[in-house]
């Protein structure tokens, strides 16, 4: 497995804190970054016109080589009609990760490395992971089964496994991580980064209403609810969110949104807004809590997990 070594040597814990639809903003990556994990947001969480460039100004100023560097997603979909604009952008101030989704694009890509760039595409299956690496990305961000958001299908383990049987680069887990544990466990399978999302959800810096944050603190696996409805790509959210939105989550329209929506971080439709998005992993989350103490428990737990493994 190759790691680039910029990118390793500053990393306290192998993981990378996933970007999350208005819940991560600079705080909150500020927050990841200096905990020595990667800290990441979806460029479409900065808004109106002029945010996103001020979000980058403000990482590169307060950021030092000490943190460690920060992502921004980009989805490349071709419903973003901002990707050019904030594209541009992630290469004036030369962002050191940039996450791609939903559709791998050569000159995304190839716009990226031109200052020495380093792109990570999210798939979910292996026919997508293929033709990310066909299209230039370095490396990759297997998306399995009981991660929050838009997530796949597949069991980690499968997942894993047919990536490894070809791609030797970075590749990242997602899917119910929450707990260093888990950690160590998609290091051993073969992963690189672990991709932690739902967990600093509730985090004292994630921009999220304080009902959404008691929610994940008082919810585990089962009330999460696999559905295609809200932004016509299917993906887990809390199902008491579903319920308090005025649906009912066990007998959920039978038609999917026709086309993919990304909605608008100031209201809108109620997918992302109301109903909240979430992985299975939020069992291991009991309380809402500085996001330095949360990467404090689980590099407590990686370590012991590690402990337990050599012994």
């Amino acid at each position: 497995m190759t790691m680039p070594a910029w990118l390793d040597g500053r990393l306290r814990l192998p993981a990378i804190a996933s970007p999350m639809f208005i819940v991560s903003q600079p705080e909150l990556v500020l927050a990841e970054c200096r905990g020595g994990i990667v800290g990441a947001f979806p460029s479409l969480n900065a808004r109106p016109p002029g945010t996103f460039e001020a979000w980058l100004r403000r990482l590169r100023r307060e950021l030092t080589d000490g943190d460690a560097p920060f992502a921004v997603n980009l989805i490349v979909h071709r419903t973003n009609a901002r990707l050019e604009e904030d594209l541009a952008l992630c290469v004036r101030y030369e962002v050191p990760i940039v996450i791609t989704s939903l559709g791998a694009r050569a000159d995304v890509n190839d716009a990226i490395h031109g200052y020495g760039g380093l792109v990570l595409h999210d798939v979910i299956d292996d026919r997508f992971a293929r033709k990310a690496i066909e299209k230039g990305a370095d490396g990759l961000v297997a998306v399995a089964a009981g991660a929050g958001g838009h997530a796949g299908t597949l069991s980690p383990f499968a997942l894993v496994q047919e990536i490894r049987a070809w791609f030797d680069g970075p590749l990242a887990l997602s899917g119910a991580i929450a707990t260093g544990g888990a950690i160590a466990a998609a290091r051993a399978m073969g992963a690189d980064l672990a991709y932690i999302g739902s967990a600093f959800i509730a985090t004292e810096e994630a921009n999220a209403e304080q009902a959404y944050k008691d929610m994940i603190v008082a919810s585990s696996a089962r009330d999460i609810l696999y559905s295609p409805l809200f932004t016509g790509v299917h993906g887990n959210y809390l199902r008491p969110s579903i319920v308090k939105s005025g649906l009912d989550p066990d007998n959920l329209p039978d038609t999917a949104g026709s086309q993919m929506s990304f909605g608008d971080a100031s209201g809108g439709r109620k997918a992302w807004r109301d109903v909240w998005g979430c992985g299975q992993g939020i069992g291991a989350v009991n309380k809402v809590v500085p996001a330095a103490a949360l990467i404090e428990r689980l590099a407590t737990e990686y370590h012991a997990a590690l402990r337990r493994l050599a012994a």
